[in-house]
């Protein structure tokens, strides 16, 4: 493990946990958006993580798995078996499992037949709450950042002399 992975796992964290809070805030600005270019109303948004590989091509799944399925105990993994390179970000997705909600008006343009209108998939309460997920999440990664540079800070400092 190199001096500067602890930083890039903290930035990938940092990064991820940024565009997840730009996905939250499109869904919470478009709560109400009853017809997007396509002529539907909007879906909401979710964004999916995933560990990405290591330098050997190995994500922590595989790595776990693998010592799951040979038989070795947790004892016998050795560090570099366990080293993670941060996250990544697999695929913005939209919700189909959260039904829309239906509204009777019959006054407003996107009605149907029956003066119903569907209204986008967003539920404010569960998007802040995710919004504080990610905020708390980013937090812990830029603390993370912040030990790993005073411990390289201390480092520097202690080869001066």
């Amino acid at each position: 493990m190199g001096m500067f992975t602890s930083f890039d796992i903290s930035a990938t964290g940092l990064s991820a946990q940024r565009y997840r809070m730009d996905i939250i805030s499109e869904n919470v600005a478009n709560a109400n958006t009853t017809r997007t270019e396509d002529g539907t109303p909007y879906r909401r948004k979710v964004v999916t993580f995933a560990t990405q590989e290591t330098e050997n091509g190995r994500s922590f799944g595989h790595v776990l798995d693998s010592i799951v399925g040979d038989g070795r105990t947790q004892n016998d993994v050795t560090s570099d078996d366990a080293i993670g390179y941060g996250v990544k970000i697999t695929k913005v997705g939209e919700d189909y499992t959260t039904d829309m909600k239906m509204v009777y008006d019959p006054s407003h343009p996107d009605a149907d037949e029956n003066g119903y209108v569907t209204y986008p998939n967003v539920n404010t309460v569960t998007e802040m709450t995710n919004l504080i997920d990610a905020s708390r999440s980013y937090e812990a990664n830029a603390t993370a950042f912040q030990a790993s540079k005073s411990i390289a800070m201390v480092g520097l400092d202690l080869s001066k002399n």
